[in-house]
């Protein structure tokens, strides 16, 4: 079984940055895909980015070129960068593993007030 844990959302002004952090437990960290979601109220939830386990990554459109997604395998950890941030951010974000089933975290929520 996996365990995510979400860090590092909060309130911030438009324009601003934030990064989220994303610690995984468990084996084998290293050979699965990870990703962020996001949800917003009265949405569905949303891809924001993927990374592979040999660091290829993909990115929503609304996001390229303001988020950056990493990982260190060695710390089992995965971020998300978040610069240039938007009111149309807003929402609880969720860490992803690919391992297994797929699990996710509990969510981190982003504010970018209008």
């Amino acid at each position: 079984q996996v365990q995510l844990v979400e860090s590092g959302g909060g309130l911030v002004q438009p324009g601003g940055s934030l990064r989220l952090s994303c610690a995984a437990s468990g084996r084998s960290f290293s050979v699965y895909a990870m990703g962020w979601y996001r949800q917003a109220p009265g949405k569905q939830r949303e891809l924001v980015a993927t990374i592979t386990s040999g660091g290829n990554t993909n990115y929503a459109d609304v996001v390229k070129g303001r988020f950056t997604i990493s990982r260190d395998n060695a710390k089992n950890m995965v971020y998300l960068q978040m610069n240039s941030l938007k009111p149309e951010d807003t929402a609880v974000y969720y860490c992803y593993s690919s391992q297994g089933i797929g699990y996710w975290g509990q969510g981190t929520q982003v504010t970018v007030p209008s």
